[in-house]
């Protein structure tokens, strides 16, 4: 009954004068506090849900951007060699540059610290299709080969190791030859050289496409200055691999859409008996 009467007297009181606004100004600095307060763990909770959440998306988004840059900028190795070198490579093969290989995003592991043995692992394996001697490349060139797959990761050895030869040719005039490991991750050595073989410091070394194992046209090294000695059967030659052998953290494992090389009536004259080529 006294609360009715008191409400019943503001009321009539608030009607008559202005007179309880202040107070009604004074108690809502309170409620509006109280109510600060009872909303502010949901709304601290709806905004970190919402940073988590773009958070997330940022990070999925920059993924997907950082392996798509991967993808282009592999595709693009091919064009230096390509301004250069197609025509001549066209009357050759008989056939154009095809810009069109498989590539499979792997992520370094581990890396094996024995001295003079270059060999990462990767976390692609066999379950992705992942098959010994593919040829892997970073975003500047050629890597190296999986030496071994396993079905939850492989092992790659780098064009650097002792045991590794990957063949080229200089792509300034098709010169071929072999670039051999020197155990040094920021050195190939070319020994089979003559002295006075047309090759100079800063030519660009390509792969080959010899032996099957890494597509023709890709960045492998630049030959590194050096003095002939004519005096000398061969010369002592080294140069430096393109790809960036001791900073990578995504590899790129490769399946070349190569086309089986055909057997001609030619061959069959010379005595050439016909072969199966695998084709990947």
């Amino acid at each position: 009954m006294l609360a009715i009467i008191a409400s019943i007297a503001l009321l009539v009181a608030e009607q008559r004068s202005n007179q309880l606004d202040f107070l009604r100004n004074t108690l809502s600095f309170a409620t509006d506090t109280v109510n600060y307060f009872v909303d502010l763990p949901l709304v601290v909770v709806a905004r970190l849900n919402d940073a988590m959440m773009s958070y997330q998306t940022l990070k999925d988004e920059n993924h997907r951007l950082r392996e798509e840059q991967l993808i282009k900028q592999m595709q693009l190795l091919k064009f230096e060699s390509l301004e250069k070198e197609n025509i001549r490579l066209r009357a050759l093969l008989d056939n154009s540059f095809k810009l069109g290989e498989q590539v499979l995003i792997a992520e370094l592991l581990k890396v094996n610290m024995v001295p003079y043995e270059h060999i990462v692992v990767v976390n692609k394996g066999t379950r992705f299709g992942v098959h010994p001697r593919q040829p892997v490349f970073d975003a500047s060139g050629v890597v190296g080969q999986v030496f071994r797959a396993m079905p939850l990761s492989s092992e790659i050895m780098l064009i650097t190791d002792l045991n590794h030869a990957i063949p080229v040719q200089v792509n300034r005039n098709g010169l071929l030859t072999i670039a051999v490991g020197s155990g040094q991750l920021n050195q190939l050595i070319l020994p089979f050289l003559p002295s006075n073989a047309d090759i100079r410091p800063g030519d660009l070394l390509i792969t080959s496409g010899l032996g099957g194992t890494f597509p023709q046209g890709y960045p492998v090294a630049v030959v590194d200055p050096f003095t002939s000695k004519l005096n000398k059967p061969f010369a002592k030659i080294t140069a430096t691999p393109t790809a960036n052998l001791d900073r990578n953290r995504e590899l790129m494992i490769v399946w070349s859409n190569s086309i089986p090389v055909p057997f001609t009536s030619k061959m069959l004259d010379q005595g050439v008996e016909p072969k199966k080529f695998a084709h990947e």
